[in-house]
């Protein structure tokens, strides 16, 4: 009799033994059963694969919400977008019907181990705050996290402000070869514009024309990497650049024309001209102050510019020749006023008489008249 009841005690524990209690029907639960509340964090670290030959996969969303800045001078963008990361691990699974149909639970970001992200590309930002991730039962990890960095990025300005830059936005993790994580896409990249597109915020300089996705393997020490590049597409609104900058340029130098051709004096116009290179200048200040300092190619509005700067400068030179020959026709005509008057003066004296007359004069009205004069001895 004995020996049945202890077959049965013993037959009921070995059956119960790694069942979870039915009555288990919180997070804190979940928590313990995974075992990720004591203090050892090694399951953290380690890259959570059963099969060693094969990589772990993740995959990844690109949702871009703001251009923030773009400072050609410095040759770099400020992006603000979203990074929606998904990952397994095999071994922070839970049957949910054992915890009253919880499926799920949000758990902070050093609790399991979670891929590290490198842009390659960046040079600045922020590192993101929301350090949270949810965890599914089937053990499938969700990161949705937000970034705001700043990206070194070749920008081409030959048709500044009527230009269209592509910025490129590389995520890796260069601590895992290929060989044991990989990185790709979930969705197509004109998905990905879509939902950008319903996300962007800003409505500034810069508008948000199109987004293209690279995967490849970046090549270090002989090691294959896996890289995703997102291709950034912006173009530029020249509207504030055409109204501060080109139609001002536009109106000083035809303001220089009409001076030029008008009927005021050339003193006052050089004056004017003068002031109107002087605010030409000003608004040069004002685009260096946008435009790089080093360029292989000047930009179209730098070389119209420097025209109109030209034709300004030929204008008040031109205006400067036509003084000096308006000065020299005076004094020429000073010259030959003051000759003519020269020649009438023996005239007057002839008919006052010769006794004081000089023989120098004597001389010059008889050269002039013509007629006998007796020469002084």
């Amino acid at each position: 009799m004995m020996q049945g009841v202890f077959i049965a005690i013993l037959t009921f524990s070995l059956g119960t033994a790694g069942a979870v209690p039915k009555y288990l029907c919180t997070y804190y639960d979940i928590v313990d059963y995974l075992n990720i509340s004591s203090h050892d964090k090694l399951h953290a670290y380690i890259l959570p694969k059963i099969n060693l030959k094969q990589p772990v996969e993740v995959k990844m969303d690109f949702f871009l919400v703001a251009i923030l800045s773009v400072v050609e001078k410095l040759q770099t963008v400020s992006f603000y977008f979203v990074l929606n990361l998904e990952w397994q691990n095999p071994f922070a699974t839970w049957d949910p019907r054992d915890f009253c149909n919880i499926s799920e639970i949000v758990l902070p970001m050093d609790t399991y181990w979670s891929p590290p992200v490198f842009i390659m590309e960046r040079v600045n930002g922020q590192n993101p705050e929301l350090n949270y991730m949810v965890l599914m039962h089937n053990g499938s990890f969700n990161s949705t996290r937000p970034y705001q960095v700043t990206l070194t990025c070749s920008l081409r300005i030959l048709k500044f402000p009527f230009d269209t830059q592509t910025c490129n936005l590389s995520i890796a993790s260069f601590l895992y070869p290929v060989t044991e994580l990989v990185m790709k896409t979930r969705r197509t990249p004109a998905e990905n514009m879509k939902d950008s597109q319903s996300f962007f915020l800003t409505d500034g300089e810069w508008k948000f024309t199109n987004l293209s996705i690279i995967e490849f393997t970046e090549m270090v020490d002989d090691k294959g990497f896996s890289v995703v590049t997102y291709v950034i597409s912006m173009e530029r609104r020249p509207t504030l650049y055409i109204l501060n900058l080109i139609l001002p340029t536009c109106a000083l130098y035809l303001l220089d024309m009409a001076v030029l051709f008008g009927p005021s004096s050339l003193e006052e116009k050089i004056n004017f001209q003068i002031a109107i290179i002087l605010g030409s200048s000003m608004l040069a200040v004002i685009l260096n102050n946008s435009l790089p300092t080093s360029s292989n190619k000047p930009p179209i509005i730098v070389l119209f510019f420097l025209g109109t700067f030209l034709l300004m400068i030929m204008a008040v030179l031109d205006t400067f020749f036509l003084l000096y020959q308006q000065r020299k026709s005076l004094r020429l005509d000073k010259a030959l006023r003051s000759l003519q008057q020269g020649k009438t003066t023996p005239n007057t004296f002839h008919r006052g008489g010769l006794g004081h007359c000089p023989a120098h004069l004597l001389e010059l009205r008889w050269v002039s008249s013509g007629q006998t004069v007796p020469r002084a001895v």
